[in-house]
């Protein structure tokens, strides 16, 4: 998927827990099929997870997370994975790598879920409780920022996309984020990313968060973007307003689900299929809902 991406495989993987945590050298170890594009993941007998970072701007994230997920995962309604271990370069692998305990459920599917509006209730509490912890010592989120920072990124990736998207709809609707007003509360915890792969569910319930790479602190707009990228039109209004979203957060957090799968789209539209099907799908949702 990226040019400065390394190959990673059971045989590296293998060695370096080997070399580095001999306790677990006997577990059966496998590689994970996943649409994620900024680490590769491998299970290590059944109950834990190997997550190796697969270029240089993914390597940052591993301390982060490592840092910051132990304080914010027990407050949290839905469960997070545990570091179990921080694995340092060797074997040929230049960059620390991770192993976590293996949360069990599935990946929500965009257009496809069990039960909408109790998903969107749950996301809700998650957020409400994520926004609830003390932020005074958090890092600034790379993504709590106006979306204006996202500007020149969407611009790019949009020329990109001329002839395959309806770019004149799209400049519309980001614009209108643009318009909005800027947040002027308090800095917030957001997660950043809450996209359908860093999402579980169990029974159409969800039933954990992983990826905390983006983790940090400022306007959690952000965090609304599942409004988009995985609720359906019916459960969005509820989710809304179970968040307490008013007007500017909302039209900030349509702007940033809207970025995201923008600059992802010409990225991805050959290396990774799932990842631009899904970008496809929520320029497709917030086109159709309009402005």
């Amino acid at each position: 998927m990226h040019e400065d991406e390394l190959d990673i495989d059971d045989s590296l993987v293998g060695r370096l827990i080997a070399g580095q945590f001999p306790q677990w050298a006997g577990l059966p170890l496998r590689r994970l099929e996943s649409s994620g594009t900024e680490n590769a993941m491998f299970r290590l007998g059944a109950d834990k997870v190997v997550r190796l970072p697969r270029h240089p701007r993914a390597v940052e994230a591993i301390a982060h997370e490592l840092r910051w997920l132990p304080r914010l995962g027990p407050a949290l309604p839905a469960a997070s994975p545990e570091p179990l271990g921080r694995g340092e370069p060797g074997d040929g692998f230049p960059w620390p790598w991770s192993v976590y305990t293996w949360l069990d459920g599935r990946n929500p599917v965009p257009g496809r879920l069990e039960e909408p509006r109790l998903l969107a209730e749950d996301l809700a509490a998650y957020l409400t409780a994520l926004r609830g912890i003390d932020a005074s010592e958090g890092p600034p989120g790379c993504r709590g920022v106006p979306p204006a920072a996202r500007d020149p990124f969407l611009r790019e990736a949009l020329a990109q996309l001329a002839g395959r998207v309806d770019t004149a709809a799209v400049t519309k609707v980001w614009e209108e984020a643009l318009r909005a007003p800027e947040h002027t509360g308090p800095p917030v915890w957001a997660h950043g990313d809450l996209m359908a792969g860093n999402l579980l569910v169990t029974g159409g319930r969800l039933s954990a968060v992983i990826d905390f790479g983006t983790v940090g602190v400022g306007d959690p707009a952000v965090d609304l973007i599942g409004a988009w990228c995985l609720l359906p039109a019916e459960a969005r209004g509820f989710f809304r307003e179970a968040v307490g979203a008013g007007d500017a957060e909302w039209a900030r957090a349509r702007g940033w689900a809207l970025s995201i799968a923008v600059v992802a789209l010409p990225y991805y539209w050959e290396t990774n299929p799932p990842v631009a099907e899904n970008s496809r799908y929520v320029i497709g949702e917030i086109l159709t809902e309009g402005v």
